[in-house]
């Protein structure tokens, strides 16, 4: 008989996967979860130490966000949002109104991440059409950044080898690196600015200083700009506050959520903006400035039910007061690791950790990305119980808020065991 683990290597092709090396090896085929736990179709438990990619905060299998799921599938799992409604739609809109930076109004449903910030782009252009401003074309990004895989998003993104490929197909995009940079471009055709708040993601777990945002929020005001922040990583208490944004009480004019918002469970997103921007489109039909974009998936009751009783549990479990504990936990334990041969430096940011390797840390020389320091470095932490994915030779944490603080401690534990083992 056919195992999963052949079929698997006969008919599939795996996200930001070197085909060639998966198909030489054995895959973990994931079977059940419970809590921080996974465990394979071999028995074998994992501590999900990147909370399945970002998405899964209170746990997998969490019984709140479960039965939810199975209640609406008694009613109905879809309909459609084009021309028509439905209640936890209406309901999670109105919560992440509540819970948003003040003065988001209005809720545009999408899919993920990606279709979330195209979502902004394309709002951002057609709102200053609608202000009779069309020269108001150009975006804002900054280096390192990254805000999805469609063309849009990968327009604004800033991370060569993931982007470069596609750069015949991409519009142009300002690149600054800060805001000494940005300040030296401002002009009247600047249509937003973008950020991923506080920190980057795929660009390394990399800190911006304290006071940026605000500053870029300034900046946006002083030049007529919209402020646009991707939200996508870094929403819903990964920061440890429900947004990244509240860290400098900043309210941009467009944000994107996406992988938090159903607790890790189904796939939807959200752009949320003000009622000016909203504003700007209403008119008679025949002036045509409705906003020309939709998926067939939006509003999706399921996607919104699981949102919204993930957002009760953060509620009735007071996850938020509950985070500063484990957020010091994980500070302590990565600040451990600076002892460690070849780490070079380690980043956090509420429930986010980096560990970063060097070659040489007096020097700051990088391992070249070839000889896969950090996907080892992974490897050898799933051979101890524990899943996580690099980024280059970054190692990232970002495990759920549910994770016990003896799992944390295992975590810490396995990772610099795979350190040593790695790199000494």
């Amino acid at each position: 008989m056919t195992s999963l683990a052949d079929k698997d290597h006969r008919f599939l092709w795996h996200p930001f996967t070197q085909m060639k090396d998966w198909l030489a090896e054995e895959p973990v085929i994931i079977e059940s979860g419970e809590g921080a736990i996974l465990r394979d179709t071999n028995g074998r438990e994992y501590i999900d130490a990147n909370s399945s990619i970002w998405t899964n905060l209170h746990g997998h299998r969490h019984p709140a966000i479960t039965q939810a799921i199975k209640d609406q599938l008694d009613q109905i799992a879809h309909s459609s949002f084009l021309g028509l409604s439905n209640a936890p739609a209406i309901q999670l809109a109105e919560k992440l109104v509540n819970i948003a930076p003040r003065g988001l109004t209005r809720v545009f449903y999408s899919d993920d991440g990606s279709t979330a910030m195209e979502v902004a782009i394309k709002m951002a252009l057609q709102y200053w059409q609608h202000q009779q401003q069309p020269q108001r074309t150009k975006f804002v990004a900054f280096a390192d950044a990254y805000h999805g895989d469609t063309l849009g998003a990968v327009s604004l993104g800033g991370i060569d080898l993931f982007h470069a490929t596609f750069k015949p197909l991409l519009f142009d995009v300002i690149r600054v690196k800060d805001m000494a940079q940005l300040r030296s471009v401002a002009d009247s055709t600047l249509a937003a600015a973008v950020i991923e708040p506080m920190i980057q993601g795929a660009g390394g777990m990399k800190l911006w200083p304290r006071g940026l945002l605000k500053e870029l929020r300034a900046f946006c005001m002083q030049n007529g700009a919209l402020l646009i922040v991707d939200e996508v990583m870094t929403g819903f208490g990964r920061t440890g506050k429900m947004f990244a944004c509240e860290h400098e009480g900043v309210t941009p004019d467009l944000m994107a959520v996406a992988k938090g918002l159903t607790g890790g469970y189904l796939p939807l997103a959200a752009t949320l903006t003000t009622e000016e921007v909203f504003g700007a489109f209403l008119g008679d039909y025949s002036e045509f400035k409705t906003f020309f974009h939709g998926h067939s998936y939006t509003g999706n009751q399921l996607g919104c039910v699981a949102a919204l009783a993930n957002l009760r549990v953060f509620e009735e479990e007071r996850t938020l007061e509950k985070l500063p504990q484990l957020c010091g936990q994980l500070r302590g334990g990565l600040e451990g690791l600076r002892e460690l041969p070849h780490v070079g430096d380690v980043r956090c940011l509420g429930m986010i950790g980096a560990v970063e390797l060097f070659k040489d840390v007096t020097t700051k020389e990088p391992f070249p990305l070839t000889d896969k320091m950090g996907m080892k470095v992974c490897a050898e932490m799933r051979l101890r119980g524990v899943l996580t994915r690099p980024i280059g030779n970054t190692i990232v944490l970002m495990p759920p808020y549910c994770i016990s603080a003896a799992q944390l401690d295992r975590v810490m534990s396995v990772l610099a065991e795979a350190i040593r083992v790695v790199v000494s």
